[in-house]
């Protein structure tokens, strides 16, 4: 094996992030790794490329140990590591970023015209044939992302890492960085891939390594692997009991001609198809998927976070504004994020100004909200949601992470909004949170009347709270289940099968 890895474990603080895990890496092999939020493979690769200090395990490349203590030193090894989000030089040329810091210098000047023919030679066998003296930021990202692989590969040279290289590109453009991945793989390099898109991953992975919740679930050849029993891997079914006791099915789906919130034709390009969407009052629509799939794009589109492009959105009183998170606010939305600590909480401030931060956005800035009203604020949604802090002013940074998840739907929820999305509500709690987080959505849609959009990898709680669940895969929205078609089985099959049947086409 080119690259071994054993009992790789990693902790952080309250988290065991990586359990002993292995993997395994061939000479011209193209190797995914695949697991959702919190699987560990993030932990893993910066383990391997020394961005963390890893607590035990071994690594060894081409049979000789290895202990990286920076990337750096892993480039220098041979470990080249590509991300999502190009980490080039977009104001430099593309000769300039290929051969930045060991640029071809005569009489102690660089010799532009040595530099570009070394450029064009490195692309070349790529076959990518673009100006090296233009800048690099006026390519598409598909360009960038060869450069980048093209710069990785001649730094480093044995082992390859791709983390979401497709996540930004068209079908046109992944099918272009797929024909570099063949070249490298012929070329007899190891290339680890990273996605959340299975059909890229059947296309281009000669194996699929699984992680879930820090441990490697397992490693199999793509071409036997069911896609079904992929999906089981990576979502795992270990929330079904709690689940079972946090909440029942309603057993009275709201009425849909009583719908009152219209989404026709809602899309942007490279984050979600246009779809269409109507939600009741007092409704639970859930988003099935695997992460990257659309699903928390949908809720960002919704909510302006990244403003649609095309389609309109209405309510009983006209044409709804969603051109940015104010303009949803303004509209009666709310949105729970999926990271609480990045976009979610504001850690250094305390319980009562978070709670009321969401209130007073949509009243505006210049309309200071009482501290009075603020305390009452405060009060009533510690006891009503059973948020543990010694007081409203404790720092929301120093609450575990269930009691931040509470603050964070206690906030929304003070501002009474019309449509409340929840963006893996119960990621990352404990069993006690998430029944009480299941029942408060029970009880704002069922008592209150709000309407609920609730993303979550967890099949068993959609099926809990859920009228609807809406399938999202490869950025569009693929299947829709009622009632008792609401089932884990049904939903996974149809993230999973992209010739999927219908409920009813199956009863026939």
């Amino acid at each position: 094996m080119l690259l071994t890895i054993r009992s790789l474990t990693k902790t952080f603080p309250g988290t065991l992030a990586l359990d002993a895990v292995d993997f395994d890496l061939a000479a011209g092999e193209a190797h995914a790794l695949l697991g959702e939020n919190g699987a560990g493979k993030s932990t893993l690769i910066k383990c391997l490329t020394g961005a963390y200090a890893r607590d035990s395990g071994n690594l060894h490349l081409d049979g000789a140990p290895i202990s990286p203590a920076s990337t750096l030193e892993a480039q220098e090894l041979g470990i080249g590591t590509v991300y999502q989000e190009v980490n080039l030089l977009p104001n430099l040329t593309v000769a300039e970023n290929l051969t930045f810091g060991r640029q071809p210098v005569r009489f102690g000047m660089i010799g532009q015209r040595a530099m570009r023919r070394q450029a064009e030679e490195l692309l070349s066998g790529y076959g990518l044939d673009v100006d090296v003296r233009r800048d690099l930021g006026s390519y598409s990202v598909a360009v960038q992302q060869i450069v980048a692989i093209a710069r990785a590969v001649a730094l480093s040279g044995k082992v390859l890492i791709l983390d979401e290289p497709t996540a930004s590109l068209d079908a046109r453009e992944t099918e272009m960085l797929f024909d570099v991945m063949r070249k490298l793989r012929d070329r007899g390099l190891g290339v680890v891939f990273i996605s959340h898109f299975l059909d890229q991953v059947y296309e281009i992975a000669d194996r699929v390594t699984v992680l879930r919740n820090g441990k490697r679930i397992v490693t199999e050849e793509t071409a036997g692997l069911d896609r079904l029993r992929l999906i089981e891997h990576m979502l795992g079914r270990e929330l079904e009991a709690q689940t079972a006791e946090g909440a029942q099915q309603p057993a009275e789906p709201a009425d849909p001609s009583a719908r009152e919130l219209h989404f026709e034709g809602i899309g942007r390009r490279g984050k979600i198809e246009p779809f269409d969407l109507s939600v009741g009052r007092g409704e639970v629509v859930g988003l099935a998927g695997l992460l990257g799939s659309g699903r928390t794009e949908t809720a960002e589109v919704l909510f302006g976070v990244h403003p649609a492009q095309v389609g309109t959105a209405r309510a009983p009183e006209g044409a709804l504004d969603l051109s940015s998170p104010r303009a949803a606010i303004a509209a009666g939305f709310g949105f729970a994020p999926e990271d609480r600590k990045t976009d979610g909480i504001v850690a250094d401030l305390s319980v009562r100004e978070n709670i009321a931060l969401a209130l007073q956005a949509r009243r505006g800035w210049s309309r200071p909200l009482p501290r009075a009203e603020q305390n009452r604020l405060a009060d009533e949604y510690i006891r009503r949601l059973d948020i543990r802090t010694s007081d409203a002013e404790k720092a929301v940074g120093d609450l575990s992470g269930g009691n931040q998840q509470k603050v964070v739907l206690a906030r929304w929820l003070a501002m009474n909004p019309r449509f409340l999305i929840l963006d893996e509500p119960t990621r990352g709690i404990d069993v006690g949170a998430h029944a009480e987080i299941l029942r408060l959505i029970e009880e704002v849609t069922r008592r209150d009347g709000m309407s609920v959009l609730v993303i979550s990898s967890e099949l068993e709680e959609l099926v809990a709270v859920a009228d609807r669940v809406i399938v999202v895969r490869d950025r569009s929205h693929v299947a829709e289940f009622t009632g008792a078609d609401i089932a884990p089985d049904r939903i996974m099959r149809a993230i999973a099968a992209p010739d999927v049947a219908a409920p009813d086409e199956e009863a026939a």
